[in-house]
């Protein structure tokens, strides 16, 4: 993570930026990965992160608050916004991929079972899915579970529904077309 120390020049690929000055502008590159704001209602500190399944399985949520937490924070102060990014329909994984992230990033260990249903749900994309026995992967829904976790009232949270996978022509996603084409997210404190 880099602080307000880091500067212009000195270009440094981080999963992680805050901002602990008034008028700074961090910004954050997305694709299919969640940009994750934070704001101190009190200190007007920001920080933004790129956060996905890696990322979420690191506890890279849990090491911003901690950085909050060490510039003075209240939980209750915290205001926590989760950007589009590619929804659980669009994120399929296999089910070695889908237990070792339950495994890290929420410390569980799962048994991957789908009713009938939810198997109905899940393959009816594409039969493509269906061979390779794939599983739908929320990975906002994880995140705000971590977020609540680090005791952030559920009420300083705010989760996008946009899918950077379905709206193409409002998103880039490297799932769908395998760009290298991005989105901007920012915040200013």
């Amino acid at each position: 993570m880099l602080g307000s120390n880091s500067r212009e020049e000195n270009k440094t690929d981080a999963d992680g930026l805050v901002g602990d000055k008034c008028n700074q502008n961090l910004w954050v590159y997305t694709a299919d990965c969640m940009p994750i704001f934070f704001a101190d209602k009190r200190t007007r500190n920001v920080a933004t992160l790129h956060c996905g399944r890696k990322g979420l399985e690191k506890k890279i949520i849990k090491n911003m608050v901690k950085i909050f937490d060490n510039l003075g924070a209240s939980r209750d102060n915290l205001l926590v916004a989760i950007g589009p990014a590619i929804s659980k329909e669009h994120y399929l994984v296999d089910k070695m991929t889908l237990k070792e992230f339950y495994r890290k990033a929420e410390n569980k260990n799962i048994t991957v079972n789908f009713t009938k249903a939810e198997k109905n749900l899940c393959f009816s994309y594409s039969n493509h899915f269906k061979e390779k026995n794939l599983n739908q992967l929320d990975l906002k829904r994880s995140a705000y579970r971590q977020l609540l976790n680090e005791n952030i009232p559920n009420t300083n949270i705010d989760i996008s529904n946009l899918c950077t996978y379905k709206l193409k022509n409002e998103f880039n996603s490297w799932r769908r077309s395998k760009t290298f084409s991005r989105q901007w997210n920012f915040i200013c404190s």
